[in-house]
């Protein structure tokens, strides 16, 4: 993919030092880890560890951008005028680190009014780092990720799914969904980890990515890096898709994939949807 557009080269090199830092600490603290409450009516939960590596990444993005605004997982909106607002998800993963799954991440990107321009995304458990910025490609230690075949794999796809913590586990939509998949793909992973589903899917791993009402402060980050790895990115009817963070979640439910991978999708979700 050509480079155009700026490349906010100041800002990856902050947000990937903060990820990384943010990540050592959770890697040494994970078998550590202290729930502090459940957050709502779906079970998610809040660990210690979200606050700590949310402390590191918001003071390393203030003290080098003080001007910018934060939309942050923890801590929610920490206001600024301006078009810029940093995303910053601490710790994605939350509820598999409270039950002792080694299976989380760290996000955070940038967004120009409701455009994503910059997405990092820190695995602790391998120590790799996935970063993308618009028009630039996606890269990471290895290169530039050559995302995933186009060809349609046999006997099935292999895709993630995601589903927001609003949704109710007997939402008839999320239910034909998932049964769907389930039906048509070789596998569906519910990693309950979505910027995992992400840099897995932007790197070819996998070979989808499928979302309902998804959560948003990570949303944009993880479809960036997939995106510039060469996924395309529709809603359940085909149209095109906006990663977007604000607003309700009735408009962050997606299909992620390319070629003949994407079109299979979209016929059998369609036929739910």
């Amino acid at each position: 993919m050509p480079s155009s557009g700026p490349d906010f080269d100041r800002e990856r090199r902050v947000a990937v030092a903060a990820a990384e830092e943010a990540g050592g600490l959770l890697r040494r603290r994970f078998g550590a880890a202290h729930c502090l409450r459940t957050k709502d009516e779906s079970g998610d939960v809040q660990v210690d560890l979200d606050l700590a590596a949310e402390k590191l990444v918001l003071s390393r993005i203030r003290r080098h951008f003080p001007d910018d605004r934060i939309l942050s997982e923890e801590a929610g909106l920490l206001d600024a005028p301006g078009e810029r607002t940093w995303l910053v998800d601490p710790l994605d993963g939350s509820n598999n680190v409270a039950i002792g799954l080694p299976a989380y991440a760290v996000g955070i990107g940038l967004c120009l009014g409701a455009a994503p321009v910059l997405g990092v995304v820190h695995e602790p458990v391998t120590g790799l780092t996935w970063h993308a910025v618009r028009g630039h490609g996606a890269h990471g230690s290895a290169g530039t990720l050559p995302g995933p075949a186009p060809g349609l794999p046999r006997p099935g796809p292999v895709v993630a799914w995601t589903q927001g913590y609003a949704v109710r586990r007997g939402d008839v939509t999320a239910v034909a969904l998932r049964g769907a998949l389930e039906l048509h793909c070789r596998r569906v992973l519910q990693l309950w980890a979505p910027l995992l589903g992400w840099s897995l899917l932007a790197r070819g791993t996998i070979d989808a990515f499928v979302g309902y009402r998804a959560e948003g402060v990570d949303l944009p980050t993880g479809a960036l890096l997939a995106a510039e790895a060469g996924v395309e990115l529709r809603t359940l009817s085909g149209a095109p898709f906006t990663p977007g963070f604000a607003g309700d979640d009735s408009g962050r439910s997606f299909v992620a994939a390319r070629g003949e991978t994407l079109a299979y999708l979209l016929r059998e979700v369609g036929a739910v949807a």
